[in-house]
């Protein structure tokens, strides 16, 4: 019964879209507008009204789950997707990742998949942003970009045929990830949004990249004070845009070396706090709702 309940409270979790009520997710446990199924439960019986879709399978004219999850109808194409699932990649996704291995032209990245993800030496951000080939000695520097263990955010380049991930970071958005606070929450409570990387309102001055794959990075706000937006490249000559991801490159440095102030420390424990609240409730991980879940356990 245990288990039943902890699958219908997340599956409510995601029909929410607005900023919740921290304490008052208990009530609705029981409510069965949810759609979950367990292994072997009948979701259908109507021979011939449906098709099987991934998580189902045909037994006696009836359609079964296979896995415990949420029921997803599309017209006549019924699916079960598991609530309690490895992160799968799709193109453009953000993520945060931790470096597992260095190997031969390429680090392979943990982003909470079923298998490790590759960065190739060939998709990362060469110092000055130059643009040229990768040479041997590019390979035996590899690790001053990125060594074992090292935090960096990425963008999905690739989902291959056998549901390899590769990643790229050859923005100035991206890169490796310092002075700050990792989160791991379940992937299935990140939905995909239109930023990934946000400030939490005004006068928090705390960013947070919300990785796709559950994994999420707190850190204190670096003011982009230079005017530079590393994804603006419009109107803008060669030699300006190197001038100006030079200074970028340097803030970046300066904000990783920088001791946070102790309100810093604390307003990023908070957020901290706040967003493993959601995760132990089944919420959405989302911007208005760690804002609401952080001023009412401050509220406290």
């Amino acid at each position: 019964m245990e288990i039943i309940a902890r699958l219908r409270h997340e599956a409510i979790a995601s029909e929410q879209t607005t900023p919740v009520d921290a304490f008052a997710c208990e009530a609705e446990i029981t409510d069965d507008r949810s759609g979950v199924v367990l292994p072997g439960e009948v979701i259908n019986s109507a021979s011939g009204a449906f098709l099987r879709g991934h998580g189902t399978y045909f037994e006696n004219q009836e359609l079964i789950a296979s896995v415990a999850g949420v029921v997803e109808k599309v017209n006549q194409l019924i699916s079960v997707w598991p609530i309690a699932s490895r992160y799968f990649g799709e193109v453009g996704d953000i993520v945060v990742g931790r470096v597992a291995e260095v190997g031969n032209k390429c680090w392979k990245i943990d982003v909470n998949s079923q298998q490790h993800a590759l960065l190739l030496l060939s998709a990362v951000y060469l110092p000055g942003g130059a643009q040229r080939r990768r040479t041997y000695e590019d390979q035996l520097q590899m690790r001053n970009f990125f060594q074992e263990n090292d935090l960096i955010s990425a963008e999905v380049q690739e989902v291959r045929y056998d549901g390899t991930v590769t990643l790229h970071t050859r923005s100035l958005r991206y890169g490796k990830l310092e002075n700050g606070q990792f989160v791991c929450v379940s992937p299935a409570l990140v939905k995909r949004m239109k930023q990934h990387m946000i400030t939490l309102g005004e006068d928090l001055n705390v960013d947070v990249i919300i990785g796709a794959n559950g994994y999420l990075w707190i850190t204190r706000s670096m003011r982009e004070d230079s005017g530079f937006n590393p994804m603006d490249k419009q109107n803008a000559s060669l030699e300006v845009m190197e001038t100006k991801a030079e200074i970028w490159a340097k803030k970046r440095e300066d904000h990783a070396r920088q001791p946070m102030s102790i309100q810093d420390r604390k307003t990023i424990a908070n957020v901290h706090r706040a967003i493993l609240h959601l995760d132990e409730k089944y919420r959405y991980i989302t911007p208005e709702n760690i804002l609401a879940v952080y001023h009412q356990l401050n509220a406290l």
